[in-house]
């Protein structure tokens, strides 16, 4: 897993599910989780402080915001 900070703009990314569940993020929508934010790549789109925004594989679904410290480098 990389660290946070060497997560930056065009890094392809996963969410890392135990950090996701046990968040804030978690407790303020529905925590029923698509599968594909931790099984695919997604890519950081932009970054503004400790969150970085994320574009989710080839077919349409939702950019989201998610802390850098839940996720981590894709390979």
């Amino acid at each position: 897993m990389a660290p946070a900070k060497k997560l930056k703009r065009g890094s392809f990314v996963r969410v890392v599910r135990e950090k996701l569940l046990n968040s804030v993020e978690a407790t303020a929508s529905d925590t029923r989780f698509p599968p594909y934010i931790f099984e695919t790549r997604g890519e950081i789109l932009e970054t503004e402080g400790d969150y970085a925004l994320i574009k989710f594989g080839v077919v349409p679904t939702p950019n989201v915001w998610l802390p850098l410290e839940q996720l981590e480098a894709f390979e």
